[in-house]
């Protein structure tokens, strides 16, 4: 019994430090940067909420599709805000799920709730960034009666999920010197989405870039600025949600 609690009393002495230092780190997520700060604040044209999620709704419009967008690990909700502004200034509700621990694989159901809680929005498109997009991949495989469209920045599917039979509507959107989810990466998934998925290549553009959270361990360096790379992105993810349905008058 002594040589098992002695056991038990090392083992410990190794997991709590790890377990705490895990948490700090999952706790701490990159950026956001000034501008996604400012990003999140209402106008005329886009009304933001910051409470639960992060709404971003068209001022004077009723949406009647919209965008569902998971955070890539350890990145803060927030910067994501300003594409999310873009959706909703185009006529489409925009929701920035935040994950538990910053890490979607904690949370990958979260987009069911907000199909349930706004009724008014009949379709429904799902993306994410990195590891958010790759599980909201996985949402996707497993909740394909709530989603139509599914929108992939810097991110593929795991190899457990495969979409190549589902009637979904996909766009993957990719930097060329993206150093962490590389372009031999996205080709290799290629077998795993529907057939008429639509690959947007963003030549010069990194990982980081699809956010707005400053450099990234492991990423390459960018050749073109984050604002042209959002603006492809934005552009690409706005052809899918016209796709499914028209915004609101």
């Amino acid at each position: 019994m002594q040589r098992r609690t002695r056991l038990l009393l090392a083992l410990a002495t190794l997991l709590v430090p790890l377990i705490a230092g895990f948490l700090i780190w999952a706790s701490t997520p990159l950026g956001p940067l000034p501008e996604a700060r400012q990003a999140l604040q209402s106008t005329a044209e886009v009304q933001v909420e910051t409470g639960r999620w992060l709404v971003f709704r068209p001022v004077g419009r009723q949406p009647t599709g919209g965008l569902i967008v998971y955070p890539g690990g350890r990145v803060s909700p927030a910067a994501y805000a300003p594409i999310a502004r873009g959706v909703a200034a185009a006529g489409y509700l925009a929701v920035i799920v935040p994950m538990p621990l910053n890490l979607a694989i904690l949370g990958i159901d979260r987009a069911a709730e907000v199909t349930h809680a706004f009724p008014a929005v009949t379709r429904w498109a799902v993306g994410g960034h990195s590891l958010g997009g790759a599980m909201a991949a996985r949402f996707a495989n497993r909740r394909p009666q709530l989603i139509e469209g599914l929108v992939l920045w810097g991110a593929y599917p795991a190899s457990s999920d495969d979409l190549s039979g589902r009637a979904l509507s996909v766009v993957v959107v990719y930097g060329t010197l993206d150093g962490l989810s590389t372009t031999d990466e996205v080709e290799a998934s290629r077998r795993l989405l529907p057939p008429g998925t639509t690959y947007v290549r963003i030549e010069g553009g990194n990982h980081a870039q699809f956010g707005w959270y400053g450099p990234q361990p492991g990423d390459k360096g960018a050749t073109i600025s984050r604002e042209a790379q959002q603006e492809q992105t934005l552009a690409a993810t706005l052809d899918l949600l016209r796709g499914l349905s028209a915004p609101a008058p």
